[in-house]
């Protein structure tokens, strides 16, 4: 790895959460020592939400003092033109070590504006030492994890937990309740709101069907608090020991397996249901990727840090501490990394089904795309209106958004 000239001071943006933000200010710590240069490191909003707000404000003033960024997947083509090719700065047999699906998802119009860091996409975690106990197989289909969640949590509270739910998932009104609700609708074969040609797809009855059916989980297998849960209090529940069955990205199994874990040994971890027997499962894909401002005071240093972030010695690093699935096809072959991560084999199959949430396509119109889509979802699950109802109107909002966007 090339070091920085000179002794630069570079601006890193991290995730705020906890075990996150330890990994990546790790990271920056030993490139500085590495390089000679500095790292200021900027927390991120603890939602991802309010982190683009923050970003575009920034880059529209052409602030030198935004470096290195961290980016969702679905930011990419919004902040495309203020971004720089990395295509210029870092060797091609680096990228190709990446794979082709991550290295697309960070490209746009020829240039590539977010190399890739991390992939994930939703999976199910899930009490194996429960569903031995009630002798039930790991379900394979929405309905099947419905009836087994409620069996086995009926079994528990009658055995002395009354705090034992049956599934707990992300049901606030954010970006975290459009990706869960696209796999609900994908695996059901009810689209992914709109289509690879920009047609609104929203509005049709195996959409709705499974709508119906996550609203039918809302205070019997999952708390009425699910309507307010995003990632981390969703985990708080299942971590507690108080739930069967978790969606969550991958990052779950590194906390759950911790030393003072309650459920270390206790875990399972599979692709989410499907619709209906033998149908696709349809994890949501949440690769995350790392930019460097166009407007950076130091691009060669920042591109030298971000060339260590997401490079092989890094990844590796992240997946066998904290389970962070890599974009770098070798380490899925490493011996270490499955000896650490033994369930990296069914995560990479469930890559294999994942959706895209539908941003490619929609573009600067995707947040208003997917806002429209949470709080219609949201109101069917929190009983203020049917889902008929709901995908109805969504369509007719999601058509005008279309017909200002031009896609």
């Amino acid at each position: 790895m090339a070091s920085a000239a000179g002794a630069d001071t570079v601006s890193l943006f991290c995730s705020a959460s906890g075990a996150e933000y330890q990994l990546c200010s790790d990271a920056a710590t030993a490139w500085a020592k590495d390089t000679g240069n500095e790292v200021k490191i900027n927390k991120m909003p603890a939602s991802w939400d309010e982190a683009l707000p923050l970003y575009q404000q920034l880059l529209s003033a052409k602030s030198p003092d935004i470096d290195v960024m961290l980016l969702d997947v679905v930011w990419v083509g919004m902040l495309k033109d203020q971004l720089l090719d990395l295509n210029t700065v870092v060797p091609a047999e680096e990228i190709a070590q990446h794979f082709a699906s991550t290295v697309a998802a960070g490209s746009v119009d020829g240039k590539l504006v977010g190399m890739p860091w991390y992939a994930d996409t939703g999976l199910m975690f899930y009490r194996k030492d429960l569903l031995e106990k009630y002798g039930k197989p790991v379900p394979k289909t929405w309905a099947e994890m419905t009836d087994t969640a409620k069996v086995i949590m009926e079994g528990e509270r009658a055995a002395g937990n009354p705090d034992m739910w049956g599934y707990v998932w992300q049901g606030k009104s954010y970006e975290g309740l459009s990706c869960d609700a696209i796999e609900w609708l994908a695996s059901s074969n009810g689209g992914t709101i709109v289509d690879a040609a920009g047609a609104v797809t929203v509005n049709n009855a195996d959409a709705i069907k499974a709508v119906d059916l996550a609203a039918s989980w809302v205070d019997t297998i999952s708390p009425k608090g699910v309507l307010d849960y995003d990632e981390e209090s969703s985990r708080g529940v299942f971590e507690t020991g108080n739930s069967v069955f978790h969606r969550n990205w991958s990052y779950v199994w590194g906390t759950s397996q911790g030393a003072d874990s309650k459920l270390k040994g206790l875990v399972g971890v599979t692709a989410l249901p499907s619709g209906s027997a033998g149908g696709p499962s349809a994890g949501c894909m949440g690769t995350a990727h790392m930019g460097v401002s166009k407007y950076s005071a130091h691009p060669e240093a920042a591109a030298s840090l971000l060339r260590f972030m997401t490079g092989l010695s890094e990844q590796k690093r992240r997946t066998i501490d904290a389970a962070y699935n890599p974009t770098i096809a070798t380490l899925y072959e490493d011996a270490e990394v499955l000896a650490a991560v033994p369930f990296l084999g069914d995560a990479r199959a469930a890559f294999d089904q994942a959706v895209s949430r539908p941003s490619s396509v929609t573009l600067g119109d995707y947040n208003q795309v997917s806002s429209a889509f949470y709080q219609a979802v949201h109101s069917v699950l929190a009983g203020e209106t049917t889902a008929t109802d709901a995908m109805s109107l969504l369509q007719a909002d999601l058509e005008k958004i279309k017909a200002r966007g031009g896609w």
